[in-house]
């Protein structure tokens, strides 16, 4: 007598099976999911329509043949081609609200969600936000999700990718904030003028020898997006170099590093770094101040 099993058919059934396959996969988590069981439940709630917010509820729920077969389509597609679930939903959350992705732009995982969450308290006065620059926009996450958390603000997304700026153009008429957030093609402070009172920025920041050792997953985001030079501080360098004369007075820089923490230490040995620390994980973000940024790195003081 020949035993068969049963096909995967409700909503908990099939997220079991696509967590099975990409354990054995050996498939890697690090673009918005961090395991195998959140990485499937997003491709199967997207395959079947549904909402996040409605779980646990629909676990239960039993899937037709089309939206089992479309959940199934995505896990092999995920294992085959090793691309972020992101690239295959072309959506992502950051911040609490959803974003348009695709491969022309890095998925939006930074931990400066948190802090735009807590509108960037107490780093800065929040009730004084009138102008903030976000250099290296890529989605426009960061930008935009500053400009709904101060919507009083100006933001300027500024990148130097034509591609990253097409899909911020998407975002930004999505979140309806168009009136609000200007996207500038500049390589950092190339084409951006005047004074903010926030300058942030998830540059790239990968060096050669990380960059060369990451998951086939990192591969499939754009490389100028991640790689930053040998030491994969260049771009953070010019960017500390040119803070101090466009932030207002009180006003503050904040830069993720990554990785990169420890050789821009070593690099800025007397340089007073304030690294944060966040609820949900992540870390290499620093803060400075306006004058703490004149002080060691020269510029026009503000």
């Amino acid at each position: 007598m020949t035993r068969t099993t049963a096909a995967p058919a409700t909503v908990a059934q099939l997220i079991h099976e696509g967590a099975r396959r990409f354990e054995r996969a050996g498939l890697w988590f690090g673009h918005g999911t961090d395991n195998a069981v959140d990485e499937a439940a997003e491709l199967v709630f997207f395959a079947a329509g549904l909402r996040h917010e409605d779980a646990p509820a629909v676990y239960d729920l039993a899937l037709d043949e089309a939206q089992r077969a479309a959940a199934l389509a995505l896990f092999e597609r995920r294992i085959a081609e090793r691309v972020p679930a992101a690239y295959l939903t072309r959506r992502m959350w950051f911040a609490g609200h959803e974003f348009f992705v695709d491969q022309r732009v890095l998925v939006p995982r930074s931990p400066i969600a948190e802090l735009i969450e807590r509108r960037f308290e107490p780093w800065v006065d929040s009730r004084r936000v009138r102008r903030v620059l976000d250099i290296g926009t890529g989605s426009g996450c960061i930008a935009i999700a500053t400009a709904l958390a101060f919507p009083e603000a100006q933001v300027d997304a500024a990148d130097v990718s034509d591609d990253a700026l097409a899909v911020a153009a998407v975002n930004v008429a999505r979140h309806g904030v168009d009136a609000r957030v200007r996207l500038v093609r500049s390589d950092v402070y190339e084409h951006v003028a005047g004074r903010y009172d926030l300058i942030v920025s998830n540059p790239p920041y990968v060096g050669t020898e990380e960059m060369a050792g990451l998951p086939e997953e990192y591969h499939r985001e754009p490389r100028d997006g991640l790689y930053g030079g040998p030491d994969g501080l260049d771009i953070v360098r010019r960017i500390l170099a040119g803070a101090a004369a466009h932030l207002e007075p009180g006003g503050a820089l904040i830069v993720e590093v990554g990785n990169s923490q420890d050789a821009l230490v070593a690099a800025c040995p007397d340089v007073p770094f304030l690294w944060l620390e966040f609820e949900r994980g992540g870390d290499g973000v620093f803060v400075l101040s306006a004058e703490q940024l004149a002080d060691f790195f020269g510029g026009a003081p503000p």
